[in-house]
């Protein structure tokens, strides 16, 4: 078995309004960060994991994301597995 370190990006999707990522857009202006554009806040889950292979880790990494951590009407994910 080898051992993966996962990384599960989740964030809104991109035709969607993100309340969060207008808040904290609006907070950098005022403090003078004035280029900043297109904020988007989302959540990062980090974990390891044991798979025979880096494609069965992926595999498995996709159910459990589609399954429990991205809600898939409104949210995307991506997916980075390091090996330990």
């Amino acid at each position: 078995m080898k051992e993966f370190v996962v990384r599960v990006l989740v964030e809104p999707k991109p035709e969607l309004l993100d309340p969060q990522g207008q808040a904290v857009e609006r907070a950098l202006k005022e403090l003078g960060l004035t280029t900043v554009s297109q904020t988007r806040v989302g959540k990062l889950i980090k974990f390891k994991l044991k798979a025979v292979s880096a494609q069965h880790a992926r595999e498995r990494v996709t159910e459990i994301a589609q399954k429990f951590l991205a809600n898939p009407v409104i949210e995307r994910y991506s997916v980075e597995l390091e090996e330990l």
